[in-house]
C-alpha cells in the first residue's frame, strides 16, 4: 500500500477529524490492514485566505513546502492537505514538493458530475470564493455555482473563524439561513466546501442534500492508500 502524508493543522480540529474519517472509510478489519500515516500538523502556517486576499504578505508556501518535504523524506507517497482554501497553492506545492497532492476541488467536481448534478450551492472561506477555484472547475464539468449573498458570506465567515476554529458552539439557526438563501436560489446540493465546516456535519444533523468536500478528500485517499469500506462508493445520500 502506499503511504499517505497529511500536511494538517489547517485548522488542528479539521484535521483531527480528517484522520477519523480516513479510518472509518478504510476498509481495515485489523491494525495491520490499516494505511500507513504520515502527519506533519503545523498551525503556525500563515492564513491562506489572508494571504489570497491581499490582506496579508506572509505567503503559507513556504511552510507548506517545508511540511511537504519533510513527510516525502519520512516515506510518504502522495500527500492530502484538509484545507481546503489552500488548494488555491496546488500546482504550486506539488511541483515544489515533488509527490502527488490529491486534488480535493477536482475530485469534488467528478464526484458532482457523476451525479449528475447541474446546481451547486458553495460554502467556503472568502479566499476560496473569491479566487474561483470550485466555481472554475464546476464550469469544466457543465456545473452551475450558487454563491451566498454578501450579508451570508460574512455570517459563514463568522462561523469557520470565530465559532469552530475558536472552539466555540456554531449558530445553527444563521447556518441554516445561509443554507436556505441557496435552496432558495435553485441548489440542488450544497457544498461544505471548508474543512471546518465539516465539523458542523459532525456536530449536528443536517438535513439531505449536502455533499462535505473533507470526505470527497478522505474517500480518494483511502482509494490511493487503501481498499475503500462499500458504504462510501457514493457520498450523496
Amino acid at each position: 500500500m502506499s503511504t499517505l502524508g497529511i500536511i494538517g493543522g489547517l485548522g488542528p480540529m479539521a484535521t483531527a477529524y480528517f484522520m477519523q474519517r480516513l479510518t472509518q472509510m478504510s476498509d481495515a478489519k485489523t491494525d495491520q490492514e490499516h494505511m500507513d500515516i504520515f502527519v506533519c500538523s503545523r498551525p503556525s502556517i500563515p492564513d491562506r485566505t489572508q494571504y489570497i486576499l491581499g490582506k496579508s504578505d506572509k505567503s503559507p508556501v513556504p511552510e507548506m513546502v517545508w511540511a511537504g518535504r519533510k513527510l516525502k523524506q519520512m516515506g510518504a507517497d502522495i500527500i492530502a492537505i484538509p484545507c481546503i482554501t489552500a488548494h488555491y497553492f496546488h500546482d504550486e506545492l506539488e511541483k515544489q514538493i515533488g509527490i502527488p497532492i490529491i486534488n480535493a476541488i477536482v475530485e469534488t467536481a467528478q464526484c458532482i458530475e457523476q451525479e449528475k448534478i447541474e446546481r451547486v450551492g458553495l460554502l467556503a472561506t472568502d479566499g476560496t470564493i473569491q479566487s474561483g477555484l470550485f466555481q472554475r472547475e464546476l464550469k469544466r464539468h457543465n456545473v452551475q455555482s450558487i454563491l451566498p449573498s454578501a450579508d451570508r458570506q460574512r455570517e459563514i465567515m463568522r462561523i469557520i473563524y470565530e465559532e469552530v476554529k475558536a472552539n466555540k458552539t456554531v449558530d445553527m439557526a444563521c447556518f441554516q439561513n445561509v443554507s436556505d438563501e441557496l435552496f432558495q436560489q435553485g441548489a440542488q446540493v450544497i457544498l461544505l466546501g471548508c474543512t471546518e465546516l465539516s465539523l458542523v456535519r459532525r456536530d449536528f444533523a443536517l438535513s439531505p442534500g449536502y455533499l462535505d468536500v473533507m470526505d470527497v478528500l478522505a474517500r480518494k485517499a483511502v482509494q490511493c492508500c487503501n481498499h475503500v469500506r462499500k458504504e462510501y462508493n457514493r457520498l450523496m445520500r
